[in-house]
């Protein structure tokens, strides 16, 4: 991305010991999801506990970012000082993902360009160098994916 999404008065997300490992991945622009080790269920947002055979024994599988948008909702009252409106806020259910979706905003789109079902891929917002968000467009032709989203300096 070339322009930050939200303004600098939009505080950081806070990380805690599940969900540090999930932020030191999109910090080096890696989307990953939980994957029970005991069953194999994936989960978004990180939990310490499977919701399907409640197993604490985790790791992390990387996903290529590529989706499509489940819903969405757009936004027309601004949440901090100095954002753009309307802001579209999307679920995006992520392909190869186990059937996970992740919540977060599509850029680089008209609001009437919005549609359910349209194919998506990864974007990454470098707020700071320890922090990357992750965020989405429309896919382009080529569908390239998370590679030609990349933003900022890392590799």
């Amino acid at each position: 991305m070339s322009k930050r999404f939200f303004p600098d008065t939009m505080p950081p997300p806070m990380a805690d010991a599940t969900t540090l490992p999930w932020w030191q991945a999109a910090a080096e622009h890696r989307l990953v999801v939980q994957e029970c080790t005991a069953c194999g269920h994936t989960r978004l947002p990180p939990s310490p506990i499977c919701p399907e055979c409640r197993s604490d024994a985790a790791d992390w599988r990387e996903v290529t970012g590529q989706g499509e948008v489940y819903t969405y909702t757009l936004v027309h009252r601004p949440i901090a000082a100095g954002q753009d409106l309307p802001y579209a806020i999307v679920v995006i259910a992520l392909q190869g993902a186990g059937g996970v979706r992740i919540i977060s905003n599509l850029v680089d789109v008209e609001p009437g360009e919005l549609k359910i079902g349209l194919p998506v891929e990864l974007v990454w917002e470098d707020m700071s160098e320890d922090l990357a968000i992750p965020r989405f467009r429309p896919q382009h032709e080529s569908g390239t994916g998370a590679e030609s989203g990349r933003s900022g300096t890392k590799p």
